[in-house]
């Protein structure tokens, strides 16, 4: 999916997950060519599971 719809996937908006994709942080993608951004579904719920926590402090 592309970069919209895997920020609305993930519940934070394209410009957050575009920096931090910047930033070497963020969910697994793939470049298809010079400007084109995708992400693999199951990239994202693992991503996503990587972030759960018990508690709120680090």
């Amino acid at each position: 999916m592309r970069t919209n719809e895997a920020a609305r996937y993930v519940g934070i908006s394209p410009s957050t997950l575009s920096k931090m994709r910047l930033r070497g942080e963020g969910p697994p993608h793939a470049k298809i060519g010079k400007r084109i951004v995708v992400y693999d579904k199951d990239d994202l719920a693992e991503w996503l599971g990587s972030m759960r926590r018990l508690s709120t402090v680090r």
